[in-house]
This record gives C-alpha cells, sequence and structure tokens, in this order.
C-alpha cells in the first residue's frame, strides 16, 4: 500500500548521511532486470462455451482514516460484511470515488474499501472454472472473496484478473471486498509524493505531484466475472499482412491454452481458425500446427485504413477461434475483431498500407464531471462523434491507458491511437521505478497489440530527460518495449529542449510538447510560428527522425470574448492555433514532418491550483463536449489537410454561407 510504504519510510529521512550517499551511488546503477510476463487477460465475451456477468452497479464503500490506512487489513475487514465494520456509503461502480460525495472524500490519501454480493449459480460448479477481472482500479488493489485474498495489483488504468472457481459457494450469496490505495510516491508509476503537514487540528497526510491532471482513483472500470471450459484458450496473438497492392492479406495467429489437454498420452490439441467478413460471409480458414499456431490467406482483402483516407474506414473481420481435443472434441470459442493493415516508417515518413501518415488530432484525457475517470459508454461515444465531426484521425491516451471499450471503438471507426502508458514527469529514476514502469509497457501491450488501431506505443509524457541516467533509463525501457513489439514504432513526448535530452536517440519518432505564447512568452503571438519552426528542425537534426508535435495550446475560458486577442478568451486560443498552422504547413514542406496534436480535446480537472480555475482549460471542448471556438477553426483546418492529403471531401455543414460573391450583369 503506497500511504502505508510511505509511513514505514518517515524514519529513513533521519538515516545517516553516509547511507543516504551510498544509497544515492546505488540508485545510479540500473540493472536490466526481467518483469513478470502477463497471462490470460482476453477481454470477456460470451460464447458457445462462457458466459459473462458484469458486476457493475452500487457497492458498499468505506475510507480508511487516512492516519491509520492498514486498520482494515489489520481487523480483517474483508472477513465480513463492510457493513459490520461501520458505516457504509453507497459508491457506483465504474467511477472515481472523489466527486459523488459532498464532503472531503476529493483529497482523502490513502487506503479505501469496497464490498457487493452476488450468487453464482449452480450450473457453474459442473466443468467450468470461473474468472473475477478488473477492468482498472486506481491505483494499487487487493482483492478478497469470501474473504480469502485473490490477487493484489498496482498501476492503474490496466486489467487484471484470477481465478476464483475454488473459492465461490455456487447456488449461494458470495462477497468480493476490494482495498484501494491511491497513493502515489517516487517508486510508483505515475510518481508523487506524500508529506505530513500541520493543520488546524494537528498534522494531515498531503498528496502532491506534478502532472497536470487530477488523481482520480477507485474502480475505474467494470467488474466481470466469467467462465471458461476446464481447459480453454488463454491468449490470442494476431498480427496481419498485405500484399504490396493491397488485394491480398494474410491473419497469422498464435494461441495458448490453459488447462490440461484432454488426451494426456498425445497431447495434441488443435485450433481451427475461421473469418468471417462484416457481412458474416466466411472468406478464410484453416487449422494450426502442433503450437497452435497458423495463418489464413485472404483475397479481395478489405484494408484497414484510418478515417478520412478511405471511404470505408476502420473495416474489421471478425476471427473464430476454437480449440479442439485430439479427438476433435470442440473446447473452447472466443471470437474477437481483426484489421488488416500493414505499418512501416523510416527517417521520414510513417506509412499505412504503403500510405504516408500525416497524424491530425489530439491529446486526451478520459475525465468527465461527478464520474472522473469512471467508463461512461454515453460519454465515450459522444466524444468519437465529437473526433469524426472535427475531422480528426487520431490521438495520443494522454497520459495513461484508456479503457478496452474505447479502444475497441477506435478500431470500429478508424482512429489512430498512439498508445501511452502511465509514466508522466518521470525523474529521479531507480531501479524500483523501472521495474515499474517496465512492468507498465508489458502490460500494455500484452492487453492491446491485437488493436489495428494502435499504430505507436508512447513510453512516457514529458520525462526529465536532461536528469542523470536519463539515457540509460530510457534505453532499457525503449528495448524492452521492442522485444515486446517490433511492428510498431515508439515514441515519447518531451518536453525537455532538444538541446539536453538524452531519450530521443532511443526512439523511432520524435513527439515534442511546447507552449509557445502561453508558458512561454505569454501573450505574444508574433514568437509563435519560427520558434516553432525552428525547434521541429532542431530535434530532426539531431536525431534524424520524423517529428510529430504531440502538444500545443493555451488555456481558454468559454464564452470570454477579447479583441484585440487576450489571453484566456476565445480569440487568443484561436489566434494561437492559426500562428501554428502555419509552421506545421511549412514543416510539411520538409518531408520528415508527420503530425500535429492540440493539447486538448476537452476541458479537465487538476488539482487545486492558483493558476487552475476548476482545471485545465486548454480543450476545443468544454468538459461538458461543447465546442468552443477554436473547435470550428481546427474542423476547417483538419478537414482542408484531409482533402489535400488523403482526396476526402469536405461535409456540407463545414462551411457557413456569406454571400453570392458573383457580379450582377446589368440591364
Amino acid at each position: 500500500m503506497g500511504l502505508w510504504r510511505f509511513l514505514k519510510s518517515i524514519w529513513l529521512f533521519s538515516f545517516v548521511s553516509g547511507l543516504f550517499l551510498l544509497h544515492f551511488s546505488i540508485a545510479l546503477i540500473l540493472i536490466n532486470k526481467e518483469v513478470p510476463q502477463s497471462r490470460g487477460m482476453l477481454y470477456p465475451r460470451e460464447s458457445e462455451t462462457r458466459e459473462v456477468r458484469s458486476l457493475d452497479g452500487i457497492w458498499n464503500f468505506v475510507r480508511s482514516d487516512q492516519a491509520n490506512p492498514t486498520q482494515g487489513v489489520r481487523e480483517e475487514w474483508y472477513s465480513k460484511d463492510l457493513s459490520k465494520s461501520g458505516p457504509t456509503i453507497p459508491m457506483p461502480v465504474p467511477a472515481s470515488y472523489n466527486d459523488i460525495t459532498t464532503d472531503n472524500l476529493r483529497d482523502h490519501v490513502g487506503t479505501v474499501w469496497y464490498d457487493r454480493k452476488f450468487f453464482a449459480p449452480r450450473s457453474w460448479a459442473v466443468d467450468q472454472r470461473v474468472w473475477l477481472r478488473f477492468g482498472s482500479v486506481h491505483y494499487e488493489a487487493y482483492v478478497w472473496v469470501n474473504g480469502q485474498k485473490v490477487v493484489k495489483h498496482e498501476i492503474g488504468h490496466l486489467p487484471f484478473e484470477a481465478e476464483v472457481t475454488h473459492l465461490l459457494k455456487y447456488g449461494a450469496e458470495n462477497r468480493v471486498t476490494v482495498m484501494c490505495d491511491n497513493a502515489l510516491i517516487q517508486t510508483t508509476v505515475p510518481q508523487g509524493r506524500i508529506t505530513e503537514l500541520p493543520n488546524d487540528e494537528g498534522m494531515t497526510i498531503v498528496q502532491s505531484y506534478t502532472f497536470d491532471f487530477f488523481n482520480y482513483a477507485g474502480i475505474h472500470r467494470s467488474v466481470h466475472l466469467y467462465t471458461t471450459p476446464k481447459t480453454f484458450i488463454e491468449e490470442v496473438v494476431v498480427t496481419t499482412n498485405l500484399s504490396k497492392d493491397n488485394v491480398g492479406g494474410e491473419v497469422l495467429y498464435s494461441v495458448k491454452f490453459n488447462g490440461s489437454a484432454i488426451n494426456e498420452a498425445d497431447n495434441a490439441l488443435y485450433v481451427r481458425a475461421q473469418l468471417y467478413d462484416r457481412e458474416g460471409k466466411l472468406v478464410a480458414n484453416g487449422t494450426s500446427d502442433a503450437q497452435l499456431s497458423g495463418s489464413l490467406q485472404v483475397d479481395n482483402v478489405n484494408p484497414w485504413w484510418p478515417y478520412l483516407m478511405h471511404p470505408e474506414p476502420g473495416y474489421l473481420y471478425q476471427l473464430e477461434v476454437k480449440l479442439h481435443a485430439s479427438n476433435d472434441e470442440l473446447l473452447d470459442v472466443y471470437r474477437l475483431k481483426v484489421g488488416l493493415r500493414t505499418l512501416s516508417w523510416s527517417n521520414a515518413t510513417f506509412q499505412i498500407n504503403g500510405r504516408p501518415v500525416y497524424f491530425r488530432g489530439f491529446g486526451r484525457h478520459e475525465d468527465a464531471d461527478v464520474r472522473g475517470k469512471g467508463l461512461d459508454n454515453a460519454l465515450m461515444v459522444r466524444d468519437f462523434n465529437l473526433l469524426k465531426w472535427i475531422g480528426a484521425n487520431a490521438y495520443r491516451t494522454s497520459h495513461y491507458p484508456y479503457s478496452e471499450e474505447s479502444m475497441q471503438f477506435a478500431d470500429e471507426h478508424g482512429i489512430m491511437i498512439v498508445d501511452e502508458c502511465p509514466s508522466v514527469d518521470a525523474e529521479n529514476y531507480n531501479q524500483e521505478l523501472l521495474g515499474k514502469h517496465k512492468s507498465s509497457l508489458e502490460q500494455l501491450i500484452h492487453r492491446d497489440r491485437n488493436h489495428p488501431s494502435v499504430v505507436m506505443w508512447s513510453i512516457a509524457n514529458e520525462p526529465r530527460t536532461r536528469e542523470m541516467n536519463a539515457d540509460s533509463y530510457f534505453q532499457l525501457v525503449a528495448n524492452l518495449t521492442r522485444s515486446l513489439d517490433k511492428t510498431r514504432p515508439i515514441t515519447a513526448a518531451i518536453a525537455t529542449p532538444w538541446t539536453d535530452d538524452k531519450a530521443g536517440r532511443f526512439l523511432d519518432i520524435i513527439s515534442f510538447n511546447r507552449y509557445n505564447a502561453w508558458y512561454s512568452n505569454t501573450g505574444r503571438l508574433d514568437m509563435v510560428t519560427k520558434k516553432v519552426v525552428e525547434e521541429a528542425v532542431a530535434w530532426n537534426k539531431k536525431y534524424n527522425k520524423p517529428v510529430i508535435m504531440a502538444e500545443y495550446g493555451a488555456d481558454t475560458l468559454e464564452g470570454l470574448h477579447l479583441q484585440p486577442a487576450y489571453v484566456w478568451s476565445e480569440e487568443f486560443q484561436t489566434e494561437v492555433f492559426a500562428r501554428h498552422f502555419k509552421a506545421f504547413d511549412i514543416l510539411r514542406k520538409k518531408g520528415w514532418f508527420i503530425g500535429e496534436f492540440v493539447w486538448n480535446f476537452a476541458d479537465f480537472k487538476t488539482a487545486q491550483s492558483y493558476t487552475r480555475v476548476g482545471g485545465n482549460k486548454k480543450g476545443v471542448f468544454t468538459r461538458a463536449r461543447q465546442p468552443k471556438a477554436s473547435a470550428h477553426l481546427l474542423r476547417k483546418r483538419y478537414f482542408a489537410l484531409a482533402r489535400e492529403l488523403d482526396d476526402s471531401s469536405f461535409p456540407e455543414d463545414l462551411f457557413t454561407y456569406i454571400a453570392d460573391m458573383g457580379k450582377t450583369e446589368n440591364a
């Protein structure tokens, strides 16, 4: 538990300086250690052999005393209903707990507890295995079923699961209990600090962090119970190829199973794979080899294209995987969507299906009023409607993995994803931090490797890449990422000046963040275009790699209008964008500048600060997902780029009628 680790480590501050220096010198040497490998975690889907039950809804909730975060563990709150250990309140799942109540729960630091009851049907007791899966709990989670600990997981925004077959009471009521710890310290991903400060009543625990978004916590994504057969499909890995003319396609698959073979003598399980098109027509089928791997050849393929690069973007096939015993008995069935596409990149370009890509999109946040970072399907659909309305073809999952449901939606709508791990503002590089950073990437790649929408891995946002050890640290992180997936390029969003950066040489694509006329030379619109061009050129000259501007923008208070443009006004945000557009068009002619990402898609909540009025206001849309003036300018920009680069047509409502500019003839 983060807060408990902090309280136990307070005594270290009084340690003798000699030991501190010894610890510091050891920390400078980073060792490349193996990280645990994820298993399973396929998204829960029903089939002929599987059942899925949601545990979403209203759970019981208790917060721990900040000064006594392990009280619930010592008193074994998990061994009985939470209501028997003290008063509970109702808490929605999935949702962040911070903004649900009207008291100071928002700023609570440390552990909170959830529980709920559920029935396990008698039918599950026969020839079934049962799994409990969490889409995400932030930051650290401990889970008990009927008083027995089943799993611990650290790092939010990523799924985890455990088998609970042997712990359930079938045909009876069961209880699941979760302890969640939101504390961030210098060895968590992301990092934070906890301090003990005096207040009006004595002392209090205060959480601080340098990243500019609120540290929402709780059970953020759906909780599922699902069943599998005794022997089942545990993993499916898919890669795809296209012929040079994009007429033929290939789906390569590899399957792992869990459980014992039906025939122990020959252990000869095999897989039958069938591929169906969007209309449900069978287009390819085959049988695996002895290693449960194989390939499917697809004629007259419909490739997966990004939005606005093709009349049918986001084309998906359905891959049906059937696991059979050697006697042909059907053991398990799992289905997933597959997009056929190829990626390639050089020191100047990024291509999909052999065509150059120019990224136009956003940095975003999973953030909304009341539910915080909790999964919200209505909001997700609204966001994708807005992405398509504005003409974006990509976004970065700043600054953590987004929900699996949103990744599936991106697949379906042809929105390209720069998939980012939860490392943000990394500093004070040390061995424990390195291990967790690498683990977060391993889990992310394991979860998202089959998504055609994922076209790039981002291994960090704004790390302190001028620090000592930054070079060896990010070399190890990049090497791990490539070892896990060689089919996608690697990037990181860097804010360190190019002159001081030590990490870019380990990346495939350089992404940089800079806020000209906002954090630098505030209000000076005449100091934007030239500086953007000069910095992008410098990054390319230093590393000889493609360059993306991953963040630019200005805070904007909706409804504030000032002419001439003035900081915080809608006019100023619009002008900042226009000055960047001019720079981007200069850079596009150089051949190695491949994308522009506005910060941010929508306004979002941050920690309390005198520089933030209700949060970060750099959104093109408000937190309620309504457009500011800059959204209409950006829409014209993105559709103009789509027409120029991808031969896409303008939407009918892109331009508002002003006047008939033709000359009338005199009678």
